[in-house]
């Protein structure tokens, strides 16, 4: 811990000076280095199986709670890219996998999650490459410039004043991403009795089903930017364009004819499609402007379109404004876990230890939030404890 809060992650350093004047005594230092320190071996080992870093983190967050950091009103995610300890150059084509001869215990603990849904269960689209180092990170040219091995890191935090209330890694890919979201929310809400009124998150977090999850389930306003692909660039009516009736469950096309559905749902069940009458379309003197190719119109709606349209209206309003400007907190946290912390790219291989540095970066982060906004306990003068034993 002391090492992440003064941007010193080597695990030999973080023991003290002794450590380091053993190092210096032998000529051969890298055959020093092949051999773990006790710290390595107890996280492979205890640490691992207690889960010690996640409750290390809770320790702090409790804390924070109590000092009343936390208002518990307005949550926001994202995340961030952290480039794993894999060399780009040396990845395998993902079609044709590792060798088998390959072993370790990154390579063990990809098998272990390639059916978790934060990892290999993730996406069915094969990685481009894959690291024989490290091959539960992900290859990703999210940045726009040279493609690399990596993980994701997941903040949850308090708006009111940027405590992380939750952290998750996961692989470096939306689905991912929006999965930890879930996680980190309902965790919150299991151990700490943290019931966020909104969250606020951009258009990673705008899909149908997430929504209707912040909404229908956990009654949550999304104050989310929401990603509309519905506009039409040939010149014809858009979605947006036709009114949706609550009240009858219809929708209204501008020239006033109702769009009923029969209910069946498609899509895997996610999607409703509503359509006009064929003889009402071809007397329309609008059908050129809105369905000249097909013999009557037709519009889909998602079963969460609702919870959509309410992140539409929340994003309007000038409570949307201010979440947009509350949300870049989350960024600020960002920068500062890679440019202060020094954390843009890993030292621990697999999902463990990339858990691990998360973890322990984000309890650092809050450990200077705590120095920081809480102040010292006054200090007596002596003569004040004096005059007490007198």
């Amino acid at each position: 811990m002391k090492g992440f809060q003064f941007a010193r992650r080597n695990e030999l350093v973080e023991h003290g000076p002794r450590d380091a004047q053993i190092l210096s005594s032998f000529r051969n230092r890298e055959a020093l280095l092949v051999d773990h320190s006790t710290f390595s071996k107890n996280r492979h080992g205890r640490f691992r199986e207690s889960d010690l870093f996640r409750r290390v983190f809770e320790t702090v967050l409790r804390r924070c709670i109590r000092e009343r950091l936390v208002g518990g009103e307005g949550f926001a995610v994202d995340a961030s890219l952290i480039k794993a300890d894999a060399n780009r150059q040396k990845g395998f084509e993902g079609e044709k996998g590792l060798p088998p001869e390959a072993t370790s215990r990154a390579i063990d603990e990809y098998l272990a999650v390639l059916d978790d849904a934060a990892f290999g269960a993730a996406t069915e689209v094969t990685p481009k490459f894959v690291s024989p180092a490290d091959p539960a990170a992900r290859w990703t040219g999210a940045h726009g410039g040279q493609a690399f091995f990596a993980y994701s890191t997941n903040y949850l935090i308090d708006v009111e004043h940027a405590v992380i209330v939750d952290v998750e890694a996961t692989t470096a890919i939306r689905q991912a991403e929006v999965l930890a979201a879930r996680r980190m929310i309902e965790r919150s809400m299991d151990r700490f009795g943290l019931y966020p009124a909104r969250l606020m998150g951009d258009s990673a977090y705008d899909s149908a089903e997430m929504l209707g999850w912040l909404v229908h389930e956990h009654g949550i306003e999304p104050h989310v930017t929401v990603f509309d692909k519905s506009a039409r660039k040939d010149g014809t009516f858009s979605r947006d364009d036709f009114t949706y009736d609550h009240q009858h469950d219809v929708y209204r096309c501008p020239g006033g004819t109702a769009l009923r559905t029969t209910g069946t749902l498609v899509d895997d069940g996610t999607t409703m499609l509503y359509r006009a009458l064929q003889h009402e379309c071809a007397g329309c003197a609008l059908k050129p402007r809105c369905c000249p190719n097909t013999p009557t119109r037709k519009v889909p709606r998602s079963i969460h379109e609702g919870a959509r349209d309410m992140a539409r209206q929340i994003a309007r309003s000038w409570e949307g404004a201010t979440s947009r400007w509350l949300r870049k907190k989350v960024e600020m946290l960002f920068a500062h876990l890679k440019r202060i912390l020094k954390l843009d790219r890993l030292r621990l291989r697999g999902p463990t230890g990339a858990h691990h540095e998360f973890l322990l970066a984000a309890t650092a982060q809050n450990l200077g939030k705590l120095a920081k906004l809480v102040p010292l306990p006054s200090l007596k003068p002596a003569w004040h404890q004096a005059e007490r034993l007198r």
